[in-house]
């Protein structure tokens, strides 16, 4: 009686390696340049919390003028961060807030220019 060997053959083991060559070449570029995603959404994420800075301080002073800091340019915004500042090394393009205004388009740029992302800013003069 014959006892048969059980076992994969060497071409399914080649098919086996190509497929999983192929997921490779595929995959890997995806994952190779995060770096600019990560800058990007760190960008964002910056110009969304100028933009609720803005908000509630425009609405702060809405209520009363005391209230809240007086906003004439969008680089005044930066300082209506928690701390008092930027993150470091980012920077807001210069824009004028008219007084009363209800939308004004600011940018606001990563270091060393990385990405930059647009954020609605608020003021009251």
């Amino acid at each position: 009686m014959k006892v048969r060997q059980s076992g994969f053959t060497l071409i399914e083991l080649v098919m086996v390696i190509v497929l999983i060559g192929v997921l490779a070449a595929i995959a890997i570029p995806k994952f190779v340049d995060l770096s600019s995603d990560a800058n990007r959404a760190a960008t964002e994420g910056v110009a969304g919390a100028l933009s609720s800075a803005a908000a509630i301080n425009f609405a702060a002073r809405k209520a009363n003028v005391a209230n809240g800091v007086a906003v004439d340019d969008c680089a005044d915004i930066g300082a209506l961060m928690q701390g008092g500042a930027l993150p470091a090394n980012y920077s807001i393009t210069s824009a004028a807030i008219a007084a009363e205004a209800t939308k004004t388009d600011c940018v606001v740029n990563a270091p060393a220019n990385a990405a930059s992302a647009v954020f609605t800013a608020t003021g009251i003069n």
